[in-house]
């Protein structure tokens, strides 16, 4: 039986925490797409940590954790976060596996990112310049170098012969940076990397889930930057959403149970892209400010505006989603009046269906208004105590999305979480 755990937005949402938080009640963590743009932020005993790579069970002792096949690996970010695991005196090595299908990104795949974000000028996508867009054209190209390779004798004239062809691309770009430090930083976390468990990932998940093992697949971003849904191209270079568990990890589509879809209370976007309910005022700003909205990846600071339900519809529709957790609630306390998009007006004409490309229309989003709660929700443990302003804002969502906000997050920390079963 596998359970997802997945963004509804354009990411940032919170995953890692709750994934964090339901960690025990599964025997594997699987991160099935994206690469190290994710940034799942944790609080062990107190201390902030992000995982951009390594599924968010390790630090759970009991818990298996596995990089799938869809995922886009960077060995010089694992090596870090790995170094960042074992202060906490975590041992990585022992519940940590890789699949062999794992794509590599080599340092050239940052070098392109980069010579292609600057070449776009004024229309850049908003790259993490992490070399996860160059990856994924490798992969699809049938160019790519795999975990896996690793282990053969020819590696390193497999990536000479791959670097080669990429450095023709960087030439036609005008992209001259030396990157030499880069590869040298490369082949030392390629050597680190020799200690893992490398398995035939779609086997060793199968072979779990036949025993009765509970799988929880962990995904990266959020569903508006899926590649195919998303808000193109101002989007990832993966699937994002449920289905692509499936090619992500080698399991059967009913092998799903859950979809449990993570949704901030509000909405936020890193990078350039279209958002209808951006809010670029001072309320925005208060958002940000309240909401400590810059990048767990890149450090920026993130576009912050109310929540769009057309966009929450649409992306529970694409995943099934079973059940929603909402996040950073309480960044809400101090507000006096809460909006909420419940469609919108694309050229003039009313819709509550998400446009194909919304960058090339003109959208007004349609809002309704809520009354703020106006107090302190964060030591609140059950759902029949907080503010009656705040049941009411929840139960209209539910209502509108036709699924159930079944947790809310409080606060940070792991213990804040409310029930809503």
């Amino acid at each position: 039986m596998v359970d997802v755990i997945l963004g509804l937005q354009w990411g940032d949402e919170g995953k890692g925490k709750i994934v964090d938080y339901f960690a025990p009640r599964y025997d594997i963590i699987a991160r099935f797409q994206g690469g190290p743009n994710a940034g799942h932020t944790l609080y062990v005993n107190g201390k902030k940590v992000v995982l951009h790579q390594i599924p968010s069970g390790i630090f759970h002792e009991k818990t298996t954790n596995l990089i799938g096949n869809g995922v886009v690996l960077d060995p010089v970010t694992l090596k870090k976060e790995c170094e960042s695991v074992a202060s906490f005196g975590i041992d990585y090595r022992k519940n940590l596996y890789i699949s062999q299908r794992t794509h590599l990104i080599l340092p050239t795949h940052r070098a392109l990112d980069k010579a292609s974000e600057i070449s776009k000028g004024n229309e850049k996508i908003g790259s993490t310049l992490k070399g996860i867009g160059p990856a994924y054209m490798d992969k699809t190209g049938r160019n790519g170098l795999r975990v896996g390779d690793l282990s053969d004798k020819s590696f390193v004239t497999q990536y000479i012969k791959l670097r080669l062809k990429h450095q023709k691309l960087l030439d036609s770009l005008n992209f001259h940076e030396d990157i030499s430090a880069w590869e040298e930083e490369f082949f030392e976390a390629v050597e680190f990397m020799r200690q893992f468990k490398v398995v035939n990932g779609e086997y060793f998940i199968n072979e779990r889930i036949q025993k009765g093992q509970k799988v929880l697949a962990e995904g990266a971003q959020g569903s508006m930057l899926d590649i195919d849904f998303g808000t193109f191209p101002f989007v990832t270079s993966s699937n994002t959403i449920s289905a692509g568990v499936c090619s992500g990890l080698g399991v059967a589509p009913q092998q799903i149970k859950d979809v449990i879809g993570v949704s901030k209370a509000y909405c936020t976007r890193v990078g350039s892209g279209p958002f209808p309910t951006e809010l670029e005022d001072a309320t925005g700003e208060e958002l940000r400010k309240i909401g400590n909205e810059f990048g767990a990846t890149t450090g920026r600071p993130r576009r912050c505006g109310w929540i769009d339900l057309v966009a929450l519809k649409f992306a529970c529709m694409i995943n099934g989603v079973t059940k929603i957790v909402m996040t950073k609630a309480d960044v809400l306390d101090a507000f006096d009046e809460l909006k909420v998009c419940t469609a919108y007006k694309v050229n003039g004409q009313k819709t509550e269906e998400v446009p194909f490309q919304m960058e090339k229309v003109t959208i007004d989003p349609l809002l309704e208004s809520f009354p703020g709660w106006k107090s302190d929700i964060t030591a609140i443990k059950d759902f029949k105590k907080l503010p009656k302003q705040m049941q009411q804002y929840v139960e209209y969502i539910n209502k509108y999305l036709h699924v159930s906000i079944a947790y809310i997050s409080n606060g940070p920390g792991r213990e804040q979480l409310i029930e809503n079963l």
